[in-house]
């Protein structure tokens, strides 16, 4: 009898130990597109993929092991409130992260505000997510519309062109990408001009036309912010109409290898760019990045990879300072954490939420029949930013 009651109350010891072990982790509520835009978003997971092993690996979150569930938004706003209601409601995450399409983004932002969670944008870029749109519940990792075109209007500038062209795909992404350009571009430059716009549906262009109507226009230069298989459908349009000869391109983006590799031999040539030469990359972090992503995926990262990753250690450097789930004692935390990436250390700003990553800035260029980047620096977001201050003015 006595051995009986002691092999019950083992069970009973083991079974409560084992309880607890499960209560300690700590839940992330994951969401994004991965069946709108894979190229970018299969990479992203296998950066959170590779942070998150690595995180648990050393011993999780002051001993307690991360977990991460994640929902496939499908491209819809709607979508991705029913992912983050799920997450929040029947699976007790302690966070949200994650999304790339901005109008997505603002819509979780909205949901973090509504229901006072904490929410970790990835990929969004539009500024509106952390100035005015922005709340105490939504913090975002990658340089902004505002960061990037601050960097490109910084070359653009040097350039002879006065009559300017844009191309942008139709929501939130393009159009502030568009209307942020235009506004450092003609503060550099007051004697730009601005002389056609198209704005083809996200996913849909019709590069045809599109080509046709910016070549009537007879600009010096254009601006493009598309991407995807829209990059793809204009690079090669816009090629066999001659549209791009003897004219300078600034372009959002281009020179990530997401974007830049489908294109192979038919990627444009000198080029201006923000992207990810992830092959010539001499920072230290990188190196050790690279060698260690090679060795576990038999691949090289494409600059979701890297956000992915850097998100994920993002989340760990907030939890480990908050010690604690608690919204606010995260939020907290998240004003001023700094955090370790494969670019260097960055700092996610107090004011505004912003981090402070930067991004590569260089011209694309064809080598061995491969489109890549050339002539590139890494520029921090630091250096492009408002002051915390001036961005404070700009939050509701």
């Amino acid at each position: 009898m006595k051995r009986i009651l002691a092999i019950t109350m083992g069970a009973v010891v083991g079974l409560s130990a084992g309880a607890q072990a499960f209560a300690a982790d700590i839940k992330i509520g994951e969401i994004n597109s991965y069946s709108g835009l894979p190229a970018f978003t299969e990479p992203y997971k296998k950066g959170w993929q590779m942070a998150l092993d690595e995180i648990n690996a050393a011993g999780g979150i002051n001993g307690d092991k991360l977990v991460v569930i994640s929902k496939d938004d499908g491209g819809k706003p709607g979508d991705a409130i029913t992912a983050a209601n799920e997450l929040v409601s029947k699976d007790g995450v302690a966070l949200i992260a994650g999304s790339f399409f901005s109008n997505i983004g603002l819509a979780v932002s909205s949901f973090a505000k509504q229901k006072k969670v904490f929410y970790l944008a990835g990929e969004p870029l539009t500024d509106a997510i952390t100035w005015e749109k922005g709340n105490d519940y939504t913090f975002r990792l990658r340089p902004s519309n505002y960061v990037q075109a601050a960097m490109l209007a910084k070359e653009a500038a040097k350039l002879p062109a006065k009559k300017w062209a844009t191309i942008a795909p139709n929501y939130e992404y393009g159009q502030s990408a568009v209307a942020v350009f235009k506004e450092l571009l003609k503060k550099e430059r007051p004697d730009v001009d601005f002389v056609a716009e198209q704005w083809p549906p996200q996913g849909k262009i019709d590069a045809g036309s599109v080509s046709q109507a910016i070549e009537a226009a007879k600009p010096d230069a254009i601006l493009n912010v598309t991407f995807g298989a829209d990059l793809v459908k204009l690079v090669r349009e816009g090629t066999t109409r001659g549209l791009f000869k003897d004219r300078s391109v600034v372009s959002f983006l281009t020179g990530e290898p997401e974007y830049l590799d489908p294109l192979k031999g038919d990627a444009p040539e000198g080029w201006i760019v923000t992207g990810y030469p992830w092959d010539k990359v001499d920072i230290a972090e990188h190196k050790t990045f690279l060698a260690d992503y090679q060795k576990k995926y038999d691949d090289y990262p494409r600059l979701g990879s890297v956000v992915g990753y850097t998100l994920m250690k993002s989340i760990a450097a907030i939890l480990t300072k908050a010690g604690s789930t608690d919204t606010d004692a995260l939020i907290k935390a998240a004003e001023g954490v700094k955090v370790d990436t494969p670019f260097g250390e960055i700092t996610y700003r107090a004011a505004d939420h912003q981090s402070t990553l930067g991004a590569f800035v260089g011209k694309t260029a064809l080598v061995d029949g491969k489109g890549t980047m050339v002539d590139f620096k890494y520029e921090s977001g630091a250096d492009f930013l408002p002051s915390e201050e001036d961005a404070a003015k700009l939050r509701p």
